[in-house]
């Protein structure tokens, strides 16, 4: 049977079969040159596998625009104020039954409360990252702390990690707690760094744009790892599509390829300065006039810097290991998103978070976990 073809992915799909063809006729050194059939079969593959995601409805305690808190618990048990990335949509911390982090916290006795910062429109587009962090952050912070009575503990993944810092920062008095997960800091440390002549050019698109698209965003992606985007695919044709392993790889794809754009404003600020200036490596990084200094922050704080990660280079997230106070900090041997998402996630992330939180909260740990599903 024939499915018809998902509405996106990959993005951008140009870009993605140019970087096929260069690879197939000029391999990398020391690399095998890409098998192009193969590509294009795993590609197909994918465009047309049955999987689609569903998941039950989440209520929602408060909403500002397209930003929502979704509550992902039950009431009476501890909350976590969970901050995800503004780059990628919220929902691969529940990608699905038996690949969800939030489910698992939920049912190991917490209530995780989702920021999804929906898709960015209208005058959303020219939030900045004090318009984020203090405006819609600090709203959801407060919200959380007024439904359930309890200062939660701030969670952030990716680029959610920074926001939750200086969140963290600003309003360290609210909080019972910082976890990050595969956070970069340290922007000139670790893998190749984007120099002026790119960054410029970037953030003058940008600003003539008003916004960042997602293309424009795939594009950098992809430019991060153009090997192993094209190698996955050419994996992905030995799959059978009733193979679990083909629906998880259909579902974090769908979740890559749904990005949404990033205001301008913010991303001006990532690009000159995250990337151009390393504001928070070098200490220089305010949001709306807090200075953001890890070393500074009196409390619990968990890291998770996996081993395997080709998005944020390890040392630039491990470069908040030594500026947080005493932080306890994991090294899962897994890439960015397989981390969370991965065969390896409930070993190796799931459950030290689930310990540590219950470690500085002992009476979270009340709760028997229910055993989930362990495929997609």
């Amino acid at each position: 049977m024939t499915h018809a073809a998902r509405p996106f992915g990959p993005r951008p799909l140009t870009l993605c079969l140019q970087t096929a063809l260069m690879l197939a006729s000029v391999p990398r050194a020391g690399e095998a040159p890409v098998d192009l059939a193969r590509f294009l079969r795993g590609l197909q593959a994918y465009r047309e596998h049955p999987y689609r995601r569903s998941a039950p409805p989440v209520p929602t305690l408060w909403q500002d625009g397209n930003a929502r808190l979704l509550d992902h618990g039950s009431e009476g048990d501890p909350p976590l104020l969970v901050l995800p990335s503004l780059v990628n949509r919220a929902h691969v911390l529940d990608l699905c039954p038996g690949r969800s982090l939030l489910r698992h916290l939920a049912r190991s006795g917490f209530r995780p409360l989702l920021l999804d910062w929906g898709q960015p429109a209208g005058a959303e587009l020219g939030l900045d990252l004090a318009g984020y962090v203090l405006g819609r952050a600090g709203e959801a912070l407060r919200v959380a702390r007024a439904v359930t009575g309890e200062r939660p503990v701030l969670l952030g993944y990716c680029m959610g990690g920074l926001l939750a810092t200086a969140l963290a920062a600003a309003r360290g008095d609210e909080v019972a707690g910082l976890a990050l997960l595969a956070t970069p800091w340290d922007f000139h440390a670790g893998g190749p760094r984007l120099g002026r002549e790119a960054i410029l050019p970037l953030a003058a698109t940008v600003a003539g744009l008003g916004h960042a698209p997602v293309e424009l965003l795939q594009s950098f992606f992809l430019a991060l790892d153009p090997q192993g985007v094209i190698r996955k695919f050419e994996r992905f044709g030995d799959f059978a599509p009733d193979d679990p392993r083909a629906a998880l790889f259909v579902a974090v794809e769908d979740w890559l390829n749904d990005g949404v754009p990033v205001a301008g404003p913010v991303a001006q600020e990532c690009l000159l300065r995250w990337y151009g200036a390393n504001h928070p490596g070098r200490g220089r990084w305010r949001v709306g006039g807090v200075r953001v200094r890890p070393e500074r922050l009196r409390l619990p704080s968990f890291l998770a810097l996996p081993t395997r990660d080709r998005i944020v280079p390890s040392p630039s997230a491990e470069a908040l290991a030594v500026r947080l106070p005493d932080p306890e900090v994991i090294r899962p041997a897994a890439g960015h998103i397989g981390m969370v998402v991965g065969d390896r996630g409930p070993r190796e992330l799931w459950a030290p978070l689930t310990a540590w939180l219950r470690r500085i909260a002992p009476r979270r740990a009340a709760r028997t976990v229910r055993p989930a599903c362990t495929t997609a």
